[in-house]
């Protein structure tokens, strides 16, 4: 445990972080894998899922949850699975 006042205000704001990037990961996710579902279920809502689970991604990438290039690789599959 620190002593020191500003190293235990880090440990506070780090685990602050640590839960939101885990919440934010989760929700892209979640995103990504129901848009997959639906569309394996072949639902009527795919395209809404479809867009919804490409603004996640987008929205990791820009908090830098996940690196550019695996944001466009992902998006790219989920256009691949969208398009067949």
């Amino acid at each position: 445990m620190p002593q020191i006042k500003s190293a235990k205000k880090r440990v506070l704001t780090q685990e602050a972080a640590r839960q939101r990037n885990a919440k934010q990961r989760n929700a892209m996710r979640s995103a990504v894998k129901s848009f997959k579902t639906a569309k394996a279920a072949d639902a009527d809502n795919s395209a809404d899922l479809f867009k919804a689970a490409t603004r996640a991604i987008d929205m990791a990438k820009s908090k830098g949850l996940i690196h550019s290039n695996k944001a466009g690789r992902d998006k790219s599959r989920l256009a691949a699975i969208n398009n067949k």
